[in-house]
C-alpha cells in the first residue's frame, strides 16, 4: 500500500497545481503520521500521564489530608496544653493560698502557745517568788525574833525565856517595824512637796 501511494504521488508530481494547496500525497502522509501520533498519544502517553497526574493528585490530596490532620492534632494538643496550664495555674494558686492559710494558722498557734507558755512561766515564777518570799519572811521573823529577844534580854538584864512573853515582844516589835516601813513608803510615794 505504501508503494502504491508513492507511485501515485510521483505521477501527480508532474502536474502543476496551486502552490498554496499541498499535494494529495503530502496530505495523506501527514494524515497518516498525525493519526499514528494521535494513536500513540491516546493509547500510550495519555494513560501514563493520567496515571502520573492521578498519583500526584492523590499524593497531594493525601499530604493535604495529613497536613489537615496534623493541624487538627496540633490545635487539640494546644487546647489540651492550654487547659492543663490553666489547671496547673489554678492548682498552684490554691496551693499558695492553702500555704498562706496554713502559715497564718501556724503563726497563730505558735503565738497562742508562746502566750500561754509565757503566762504559765510567769505564774510559776510568781508562785515560786511568793513561796520564797513567805519562806524568807518566816525565816526572817524567827531570826529577828531571836535577835530581838536576845537584845531585849540584854537591855532589860533578865532572861526572856517565857515563850508567851517573848512572842508578844517579838510581834509588837515586828508590827512597829512594818508600820515604820509603810509610813516611809507612803511618804516616798507622795514625793517631796514644793
Amino acid at each position: 500500500m505504501l508503494n502504491a501511494l508513492v507511485t501515485f504521488a510521483a505521477e501527480e508530481g508532474g502536474e502543476s497545481g496551486n502552490p498554496l494547496f499541498p499535494a494529495i500525497y503530502d496530505i495523506i502522509w501527514s494524515a497518516v503520521c498525525f493519526a499514528i501520533i494521535i494513536l500513540v498519544v491516546v493509547f500510550y502517553a495519555l494513560p501514563r500521564m493520567t496515571k502520573v497526574l492521578d498519583a500526584r493528585g492523590a499524593a497531594i490530596e493525601g499530604n493535604i489530608a495529613k497536613a489537615d490532620e496534623a493541624q487538627r492534632q496540633a490545635e487539640a494538643a494546644l487546647e489540651e496544653y492550654t487547659a492543663q496550664l490553666a489547671a496547673a495555674r489554678k492548682e498552684a494558686g490554691e496551693i499558695r493560698e492553702a500555704a498562706r492559710e496554713d502559715g497564718k494558722k501556724i503563726v497563730s498557734e505558735a503565738r497562742d502557745n508562746a502566750t500561754s507558755e509565757a503566762a504559765r512561766v510567769t505564774a510559776a515564777a510568781q508562785t515560786q517568788i511568793e513561796a520564797e518570799r513567805q519562806t524568807a519572811l518566816v525565816s526572817l521573823r524567827s531570826e529577828v525574833g531571836t535577835l530581838a529577844i536576845d537584845l531585849a534580854g540584854n537591855v532589860i538584864g533578865e532572861s526572856l525565856t517565857d515563850d508567851q512573853k517573848a512572842q508578844s515582844v517579838v510581834d509588837r516589835f515586828l508590827a512597829d517595824l512594818e508600820k515604820s516601813e509603810l509610813q516611809q513608803s507612803a511618804g516616798s510615794a507622795q514625793g517631796p512637796v514644793s
